[in-house]
């Protein structure tokens, strides 16, 4: 297979972001068009309180996004240092220790759900009304999990190896398939949520063994070694894994910021405005990835060009990866804000009939959800910067503010002051000022 023959150390910043960029944003908005596309099988198939479970298992599915994302990103930052540094062997290691510790931790966690469905259910946010329809998706989602892994963390890897286009094939070849599935699972076939389940579960299957296909058998530097087993051995395997953790925690609390997004909102939504409330706020929460992937999708890219750079030294070239990435973030942002305030109505149609009760409420929550998209988008990309120069603190600080600190307090008093408004509100506020600090951060660190 013929790679893209990427270099990092000597290449154009200008061409190397975009070589990593579009092939990098087309596969995520692939993967948002699979939620979109999901959402919406189900919502006109099963109905609103379908489309309100689903909302309530993805937070589990987001930890486990985010055990992947954490180890790919972790791995890949370390790798590319290694790389740098012309020690292949280290980067090999990296890489197989990453994979071997995120699997651990995932069958874990799908163990737990498996053993304690009702009672996890229950804790993200879970009615007696959408009990059943949450009980079968979690079910027959977390056969697909494992390989789910091996897709999350690859994608990092897999770009590392300068093969940003094999990467993108990954995400549509799954996300064509999922979307595919979805249709005949729950049209044709009629097997509801279930069906919904299922299909996510074949088309995480498949990414996964497309994967481990490219590091076995295409791969030129990234390959899987065979670790010791010795004392010493594993003493270094955990003292890696845990330097990997701690580098790659802030993505990992991105998408647990996700998920407790969902969790906090399902509970205020549902107090405040009962499950037609919760299906509205679904609805925002299955266009977020589309949100969060094109943003990522930024991070992502400058994330080798800058760890590489970082790890040879070469601080312009950091610092010009750096402004590239932050301009076309900014545009990004403004891009997807004006997109959720013009299109609120067909984005809400494509999930719910108008004459469903959380229509009108999606219609006038969604342009007030989509104000976020200005902030998140160079939020992410400042911590992805932090992230590939091994300055875990301040991305971990800030993902930390954004997802929890301000988030929060915002769905809390926001709507004891404003009202409903408030629900809305609650992430674009925690954004702002999340940016707020960051650029003041930034600019006492120049100065100083």
């Amino acid at each position: 297979m013929e790679r893209d023959r990427l270099d990092f150390g000597n290449g154009k910043i200008k061409s190397l972001f975009a070589a990593m960029f579009f092939p990098t944003l087309i596969g995520m908005v692939f993967n948002s068009v699979l939620n979109i596309c999901d959402g919406m099988f189900v919502g006109h198939g099963v109905g609103s309180n379908a489309l309100a479970a689903i909302n309530i298992v993805a937070p589990l599915f987001l930890l486990c996004t985010g055990i992947g994302l954490m180890f790919g990103i972790g791995a890949s930052v370390i790798g590319s240092i290694r790389l740098a540094e012309g020690n292949v062997k280290a980067a090999r290691i990296i890489m197989t220790q990453a994979y071997i510790a995120g699997a651990i931790i995932f069958c874990t966690v799908i163990v737990i759900s498996l053993l304690f469905t009702r009672p996890v259910l229950y804790a993200l946010g879970c009615s007696p009304a959408l009990e059943q329809h949450a009980t079968d998706y979690l079910l027959w989602l977390c056969p697909g999990l494992v390989f789910f892994y091996l897709q999350c963390a690859g994608m990092m890897l897999i770009r590392l190896d300068g093969s940003p286009k094999y990467a993108m094939s990954v995400q549509i070849v799954a996300a064509v398939l999922n979307i595919f599935l979805d249709w005949l699972m729950v049209f044709p076939l009629d097997m509801g949520i279930k069906g919904a389940s299922i299909a996510t579960s074949i088309s995480c299957i498949v990414a996964g063994v497309m994967v481990l296909a490219y590091f076995i058998f295409f791969s030129d530097k990234l390959k899987f070694y065979r670790l010791k087993l010795s004392a010493k051995s594993l003493r270094l395997s955990l003292r890696n894994t845990a330097y990997m953790m701690k580098i790659g925690l802030a993505t990992f609390i991105a998408e647990l910021a996700i998920g407790i997004m969902m969790v906090t909102g399902n509970y205020m939504f549902l107090s405040y405005l009962g499950e037609a409330g919760v299906a509205a706020f679904s609805i925002g929460c299955y266009l977020f990835p589309l949100i969060f992937s094109i943003s990522n999708a930024v991070a992502q890219s400058s994330q080798p060009i800058i760890s590489y750079n970082y790890g040879a030294g070469y601080n312009d070239r950091v610092r010009q990866a750096l402004k590239i990435a932050l301009v076309t973030s900014c545009v990004c942002g403004i891009v997807i804000s004006g997109g959720m305030w013009a299109g609120a109505a067909p984005l809400t149609s494509i999930f719910l009939s108008q004459a469903e009760p959380a229509w009108a409420l999606a219609v006038y929550g969604l342009p007030i959800l989509g104000i976020c998209a200005m902030f998140f988008a160079p939020n992410i990309t400042f911590i992805g910067y932090y992230q590939s120069r091994e300055q875990a603190g301040l991305s971990i600080f800030y993902m930390l503010l954004r997802g929890v600190i301000f988030m929060v307090p915002g769905f809390i008093f926001l709507p004891r002051f404003i009202g409903a408004a408030g629900l809305w509100l609650a992430i674009p506020v925690s954004e702002l000022l999340t940016l707020a600090v960051i650029a003041l951060v930034y600019l006492l660190r120049r100065k100083f």
